[in-house]
């Protein structure tokens, strides 16, 4: 049932960058079933369209700069197992002997041994892990990288070509294409993608990655949409957000838990100013714009897992 005459309006953002958004009834469908909600119950379509509201025009996350060999490098260095900000400080620690120059004279060998070296993370030393593999990987990559034809090329075709770089698959080269075309044709599908979705029941339950890639990623361009939202700014902002807190903690306020009548208990969404949920999320003078350079990026340049 449509509830056209009861939208919810919401101011979005804090200060003069604030902006009224109205948004469909609570128990009016987004896609397949999926309900609205309403913005204070976090992981509901109403809390997700405002927050990307909220940032929308923060293109942090698109390069600004970089080489498709340093995104494509980045993107190698990290993975299961390895934290951004790891992956961040090997990242910068190459750049400076010049590993993503497609002419740089390091071999297998001496990449293997600068990633050995230890590295300054958050005031301690830390050890890069997988320095051999990541340094044949990076060393592939180069070569390969001198003989791809990307001028023109389509966002969809460039992700065809990058997947056949050893280390890079459709989650890592649909993130490098949204950061060098910042391409809306294409969703990163990560675990925490992943979860947010499968909690709305935007996904069902039972996939498997990367088998599944192309139907989920098809969804969640549809999802997208239905919010009236960028997918590349949804990507980014349930990115920031599902990666911040613990998954029993989204896992208590999934959507499906909110009530027998999301009108009833999110009555307050329809009064301006009162977006509890998404002022918890993004505190004033607070930001989840990301960035695709290692040492600027608080999201999304991170390959994701």
């Amino acid at each position: 049932m449509k509830h056209a005459a009861d939208m919810q309006e919401i101011w979005a953002g804090h200060g003069p960058a604030g902006v009224l958004v109205r948004i469909p009834h609570p128990d009016d469908e987004v896609i397949g079933g999926i309900r609205w909600g309403v913005p204070e119950i976090p992981n509901c379509p109403a809390y997700w369209a405002i927050r990307c509201r909220w940032e929308e025009g923060a293109s942090g996350f698109l390069s600004r700069g970089q080489s498709l060999a340093e995104e494509v490098g980045f993107c190698i260095l990290g993975g299961f197992g390895i934290l951004y900000e790891v992956n961040a400080a090997a990242f910068e620690m190459l750049g400076r002997h010049g590993a993503f120059e497609l002419d740089s004279d390091l071999g297998v060998d001496d990449l293997g041994r600068l990633l050995k070296e230890p590295l300054e993370v958050g005031g301690r030393t830390v050890r890069y892990r997988f320095p051999n593999q990541r340094a044949r990987r990076l060393f592939d990559m180069r070569s390969r990288l001198r003989d791809i034809p990307t001028a023109g090329i389509c966002a969809l075709e460039l992700r065809d070509v990058l997947q056949a770089i050893d280390g890079i698959g459709p989650k890592t080269a649909s993130w490098i294409v949204r950061n060098i075309l910042d391409s809306d044709d294409v969703a990163i599908i990560d675990v925490h993608i992943l979860r947010a979705c499968r909690l709305m029941g935007v996904f069902p339950e039972r996939v498997a990655l990367p088998r599944d890639y192309a139907e989920l990623e098809r969804i969640f361009l549809a999802f997208a949409n239905a919010l009236g939202v960028r997918p590349s700014v949804l990507d980014s902002v349930m990115w920031t957000e599902m990666r911040s807190l613990p998954a029993r903690k989204w896992e208590s306020v999934r959507s499906g838990e909110i009530g027998e009548s999301p009108s009833e208990v999110g009555r307050n969404a329809r009064r301006p100013g009162r977006v509890r949920g998404a002022g918890r999320a993004c505190p004033a003078g607070a930001s989840h714009a990301t960035a695709a350079k290692g040492s600027e990026a608080a999201d999304r340049a991170t390959p994701r897992h």
